[in-house]
């Protein structure tokens, strides 16, 4: 699963194609940030291939993976959605949606065949996808006097920070994104370098 404050999720979109008894399977996947827009690349893609037999889908959202859904689309109860949703799930990414199209070849191919056969082109579309780590992070102003920047700066270069804004009048004000795990810790040592002579939030 994902940690405190990172997870995976995937690049950019991707796609796989797969044959089965002359049915055609083609998955794609495709990287969200919401239920919504997960539901809405669904709904995208159904406009596109208005033509399908199926367009069955998973997607899984949150930093924590807290939100997910499979949708067989009118097949057989967990013969579609189900295996792309445990594609995802053993990958251990989220943000990602995925759905395969399914143009009927004519032959049934049961329960286990459908399993195999959607289960399989989400693993393809899957494995042709850019697999990337996202930090989380907790954006945190800071704001203290010119004569404490030496201190400042070197409590921020010993944390994993991304530099934002910086505004210099009477005080330095300094907005930056700590890696979420190291806020508090950041916060605390910043407090103690500059003996209480700055002000932190976040």
């Amino acid at each position: 699963m994902p940690t405190a404050d990172t997870y995976l999720t995937i690049a950019r979109p991707s796609a796989a194609e797969i044959k089965e008894k002359a049915s055609r399977f083609i998955a794609e996947a495709f990287p969200v940030s919401t239920a919504d827009g997960a539901e809405k690349q669904i709904a995208a893609v159904r406009k596109r291939e208005y033509n399908a037999t199926h367009v069955c889908s998973a997607w899984r959202v949150g930093p924590e993976a807290e939100e997910f859904r499979s949708n067989d689309d009118g097949e057989p109860s967990g013969s579609a959605g189900a295996p792309i949703l445990r594609h995802i799930e053993g990958r251990d990414l989220t943000n990602v949606v995925v759905t395969v199209t399914r143009y009927y070849g004519g032959t049934k191919l049961g329960t286990g065949g459908l399993i195999r056969a959607y289960g399989g082109a989400a693993e393809l579309a899957l494995e042709a996808a850019p697999i990337q780590r996202v930090v989380l992070r907790d954006e945190v102003t800071i704001c203290f006097a010119y004569d404490d920047t030496s201190p400042a700066m070197h409590v921020i270069g010993q944390f994993d920070v991304v530099m934002g804004d910086a505004t210099y009048d009477e005080k330095t004000h300094l907005t930056v994104a700590v890696r979420r795990s190291e806020t508090a810790r950041f916060r605390a040592a910043l407090i103690d370098a500059l003996s209480g002579r700055v002000d932190v939030r976040t």
